[in-house]
């Protein structure tokens, strides 16, 4: 049976790659929602879940996720050949 993900590339910001060794700003993986890519993630480089979601699970306040330049929430489809962009929110006053 065929895998029903399909290949997107996700951007890490350059805070996030910092914190895990190894880590890239540009990750390709296979995905059909943004569930799937932090999975794929946390597995990658464990903890990396907990820098995005809280234990709801809910994507953190301070991080944005966009799919194909839309805001996104982790039960957001991901197409095949999509871009995903995660991004940490600018706060202050």
């Amino acid at each position: 049976m065929d895998d029903p993900r399909g290949p997107v590339s996700v951007l890490l910001p350059p805070a996030l790659v910092k914190l895990f060794p190894g880590a890239c700003p540009r990750v390709d993986m296979r995905a059909g929602s943004v569930r799937d890519v932090i999975d794929t993630l946390d597995a990658r480089w464990p903890g990396m879940r907990y820098r995005l979601c809280d234990s709801t699970p809910r994507i953190r306040p301070s991080i944005n996720v966009f799919v194909a330049g839309r805001r996104a929430h982790l039960g957001t489809r991901i197409d095949p050949g999509v871009e995903v962009a995660i991004i940490t929110a600018i706060v202050g006053g």
